[in-house]
């Protein structure tokens, strides 16, 4: 009895998406059936192709499809098309999804998780960017090796935009870039602010995936202005196990959580969760506390989306300019398991939430 269209769906309508909760049919992942004498071949089309369950999902569905096979092989090709709440806007038309990078404190490598993200993410095939928002502390350029580096203009009708600097596969802007590197910026809160509006709307971005935003420390005039220029897609709060760390988290999360602000938070990263020697690999030493990260995020009953170990090799890494995600070894592991948690966590926002407004506050 040959095998049709119809029941190539019907079986792979029992195939569920394990994040999203769905079938794919009903998600409209299934892409371009074609059966042959020989074959039936189809693509399932993924939310992101830093998704982790890339292979459970391909068996799955092998496994639905052999009942009815009849002898053919089957071949499936899996493919990825990043999913956006945020439609046509006129501001970033061509950015699928703004993450917004917090910490609440100093100093617990917020910068360091937000290179190696954006790395990791750009490794699985994303377009991905970088805006450093940091303007009084720039690091991005730094541990992107580019410290040097001053981006073109190109004029397009009557305005003068920024060509972002393109380093290991993701575009990047910051204020290190434009100004000389040993200055320091002194300005008030309005002209920071006024750069940032700067480098969302006057930088040619192009078509990106995720723009990750590197924000400063606290919750100041560069957080506002954010939320108030962009419909931001979700927020990833970056803290290590110290009480002094967790508790400025908290209230960098809870910023997020305010009615009037209402950006989801995506969830918790624990940076310097522990420390390993690279001799000895199997050893961890809780220099700063032990599971804080995790804690906070059960309290606020937000995902924990993982720990990053400390490691000599991250530190080389953020001063020689060479992510840490690009070397073999426990700091890619991390990273790259990182990525594929931020990844799924966007794509089940996008896939249950409404899409965030921009901010309006007096």
């Amino acid at each position: 009895m040959k095998v049709t269209d119809k029941d190539v769906l019907k079986a792979l309508g029992t195939v569920q998406d394990p994040d999203l909760k769905q079938d794919l049919v009903t998600l409209n992942m299934i892409k371009g059936i074609e059966i042959s004498d020989t074959t039936i071949s189809f693509t399932v089309e993924l939310t992101t192709p830093a998704c982790p369950l890339k292979e459970k999902i391909k068996n799955d569905c092998l496994a639905a499809l052999e009942p009815i096979a009849n002898g053919l092989e089957i071949k499936i090709e899996m493919s990825a098309q990043v999913t956006s709440t945020r439609g046509q806007s006129f501001t970033l038309p061509n950015v699928k999804n703004i993450i917004a990078v917090s910490s609440g404190k100093g100093g617990v490598g917020k910068s360091t998780v937000t290179a190696n993200l954006a790395v990791a993410l750009a490794k699985s095939g994303a377009e991905v960017g970088i805006i450093d928002a940091d303007i009084f502390g720039p690091s991005i350029p730094t541990m992107f090796n580019c410290e040097y580096e001053q981006p073109e203009m190109v004029k397009e009708g009557d305005r003068n935009l920024i060509i972002p600097i393109t380093q290991y596969g993701v575009k990047l802007v910051s204020i290190g870039f434009l100004t000389p590197k040993d200055n320091a910026i002194v300005w008030r809160g309005p002209m920071a602010s006024s750069a940032l509006k700067q480098f969302i709307s006057d930088v040619k971005w192009g078509d990106l995936d995720y723009l990750l935003i590197d924000l400063p420390p606290g919750t100041s005039d560069i957080h506002l202005t954010l939320v108030q220029s962009v419909p931001v897609t979700g927020a990833l709060i970056v803290t290590t196990p110290q009480k002094v760390a967790i508790a400025d988290a908290k209230k960098g999360l809870s910023m997020f959580k305010l009615p009037q602000i209402n950006v989801p938070v995506l969830g918790v990263i624990e940076n310097m969760a522990y420390f390993t020697p690279e001799e000895l690999p199997d050893n961890k030493y809780y220099l700063f506390g032990e599971n804080g990260g995790r804690t906070l995020a059960e309290k606020e009953e937000v995902p924990f989306l993982g720990q990053i170990p400390i490691v000599q090799s991250i530190r080389e890494s953020g001063d020689s300019g060479f992510p840490a995600v690009m070397k073999d070894g426990i700091t890619e592991d991390a990273f790259m398991e990182l990525s594929q948690s931020v990844a799924r966590q966007i794509a089940i926002r996008n896939a249950t939430q409404d899409k965030t407004n921009v901010v309006q506050m007096s």
